[in-house]
């Protein structure tokens, strides 16, 4: 099975890691103060931007130095209660194999508040009380949310790769994959992914792909990383691609999930692809490709995700056999409007809920049920009963608008 890059030089050993050497040797000196008792910092937070090696190198460290790893990353459930029982039971427990431990807790500035109430505060506890090191990884680690987390953690910065430490170790690679390369486009992919190591190599996979060698002038046409319209140019490069493949490195160059570039190819496909047999072949590819993608949802089964991203790249690009390749506007899909659209009127029905239930003195689900049709009714009447409940109720001019659905639009005295 073939691996991506990301994988098949992921670092196993602090040695192979690049940049930050400065950090690295902070966490090892870390580590080391532990062979004779618990430091007064039992928790070693690496923060810093995405792809600077932070997880890595906590991965590294405990094969360098004979740790067990125990690891709970951002796709596991940390209520509460889970914490406790994975966390904080391994933070006071022996390894089976009567050997050293090491607990990481990743991407822990991604932690959900409503889902996971009160996972910071448990991973807090368990370091005050672990006898073994705790690792933990954020990109923002001055969220208010983590200052319980900051005051137990000793704090390591992880700066993002610049040249310096980049472009050798590129050049490692490169020699592995028998790819002849210029410093020069080494250096221009550095500098468009910001040093973004998992980016520069995604980008740098991508562009290898079908070639022995890699000039300048071979990457200069993806332009500098530009995050917020790059999908615009990748969205391009698909729908006026004349092979597959370059349908399908433009694909990898997206800076959204493949659900996202879906939906983006999804809602432009017909305005962009002008002739009506040729919308139709591509209309049917994004069908399958959507099929695929629910299938993966469902089963979990990311094999499939080839044949998705080969359907809604390839499949749309080779679908144009008759329409004219050219510049038309793009849009933002509408799919995702409503859907954000639904998540904000969910969310201010839940804020207004619990206002009622405040006064109430009741949960917020029954304030939603039982007591918002009345207070609905009350509002839809103009009267000064009704800017009385509104001062009570402390509502806004949004929540009071959201209630009566536009249907009188009262306002706060």
């Amino acid at each position: 099975m073939h691996a991506s890059w990301t994988q098949k030089y992921r670092p196993r050993h602090l040695s192979e890691v690049a940049g930050n050497k400065d950090s690295i040797l902070t966490l090892r000196e870390w580590f080391t103060s532990w062979s004779s008792s618990p430091p007064k910092k039992k928790g070693a937070l690496l923060y810093g931007p995405a792809g600077t090696g932070k997880t890595v190198t906590a991965e590294a460290a405990s094969r360098d130095l004979g740790f067990d790893l125990v690891e709970m990353n951002a796709s596991d459930k940390r209520s509460t209660a889970s914490v406790e029982r994975v966390v904080g039971t391994a933070a006071q427990q022996g390894s089976l194999t009567a050997g050293k431990r090491l607990i990481l807790l990743d991407e822990v500035d991604g932690i959900d508040p409503s889902t996971d109430r009160g996972a910071v505060e448990a991973m807090a506890s368990a370091i005050e009380r672990t006898i073994w090191p705790v690792v933990l990884t954020a990109n923002d680690p001055w969220d208010p949310r983590l200052s319980a987390l900051r005051n137990v953690c000793l704090m390591i910065q992880f700066k993002r790769l610049g040249l310096r430490d980049s472009v050798p170790y590129l050049k490692r690679i490169c020699l592995s994959e028998n790819i002849e390369v210029e410093e020069k486009a080494l250096r221009f992919i550095v500098e468009r992914d910001e040093g973004d190591m998992r980016s520069i190599l995604n980008d740098l996979e991508t562009l290898s792909a079908g070639t022995r060698t890699l000039t300048y002038d071979n990457v200069t046409w993806l332009g500098h990383r530009d995050r917020k319209e790059n999908i615009f140019e990748v969205l391009g490069s698909i729908f006026n691609a004349k092979t597959c493949m370059w349908a399908k490195k433009a694909a990898g160059l997206a800076d959204v999930d493949q659900e996202m570039l879906f939906e983006w190819i999804y809602e432009n496909a017909p305005t962009q692809i002008e002739d009506p047999k040729d919308r139709a072949r591509a209309l049917e590819a994004l069908a399958k490709a959507d099929l695929f993608m629910a299938r993966i949802r469902r089963t979990q089964d990311w094999g499939l995700l080839s044949y998705a991203i080969d359907l809604m790249t390839a499949g749309v690009a080779m679908s144009r056999e008759h329409a004219k390749t050219g510049w038309v506007k793009m849009r933002f899909p509408e799919r995702l409007k409503l859907k954000a659209k639904a998540r904000r009127q969910k969310a201010l029905k839940i804020a207004i809920g619990r206002k009622i239930a405040s006064k109430c003195h009741t949960s917020t689900n029954s304030a939603i049920k039982y007591y918002l049709p009345y207070v609905k009714q009350m509002l839809e009447k103009e009267s000064k009963t009704a800017e009385e409940l509104v001062r009570w109720l402390d509502l806004d001019e949004e929540m009071t608008e959201s209630i009566t659905l536009g249907v009188a639009k009262s306002k706060r005295p």
